[in-house]
């Protein structure tokens, strides 16, 4: 579960309010410890809870398959899917991406990232975002989660994008 803050910026200044409400559940149906080679798949669900103008307003939906190669220390992970993104102007986009993170101590994962996600919107384009991102093992269950980096889109538009979350495990 995913309850994520949203923010924007325009010519009126930054707008902040809660985000669409993200649901997924992780099967790996693939495991051989020996070898250090999982696959998964992780569908999920957007729905439409975020307020003041914040979300999408529509449940949409990804259905992704991803997979990892372990090394000591070291993985390798990446795949992608197909995205549904039902609404007015919108439309459904293949997305895939691949990382490599390294484990420091028992506490600490750092990674870079790389993503692709096809146009989401009728007239829109195509996009490549490049990433650092760590996990760090807080006491307990819980978990702190940060990633950020830029965005390249076709046409030649640039952004930047920013992820920070408190993860909680069971």
């Amino acid at each position: 579960m995913g309850l994520p803050a949203s923010y924007s910026h325009d010519a009126g200044g930054w707008h902040w309010s809660a985000g669409d409400l993200e649901a997924s559940v992780k099967y790996r149906f693939y495991h051989d410890e020996r070898a250090g080679l999982q696959i998964a798949i992780f569908p999920g669900l957007t729905l439409p809870t975020a307020g003041h103008g914040g979300g999408a307003h529509h449940v949409s939906g990804l259905l992704p398959v991803w997979g990892q190669k372990d090394f000591g220390d070291w993985s390798v992970l990446g795949g992608g899917g197909y995205a549904i993104n039902p609404g007015a102007g919108n439309r459904d986009y293949w997305t895939g991406g691949a990382a490599l993170t390294r484990q420091f101590g028992q506490r600490l994962l750092v990674g870079l990232e790389a993503d692709r996600q096809g146009a989401d919107t009728v007239g829109g384009s195509p996009s490549t975002s490049l990433g650092l991102g760590a996990i760090y093992d807080l006491p307990g269950p819980l978990r702190l989660l940060g990633s950020g980096g830029p965005t390249f889109e076709d046409r030649g538009g640039k952004g930047f994008h920013a992820f920070v979350a408190l993860g909680l495990d069971f």
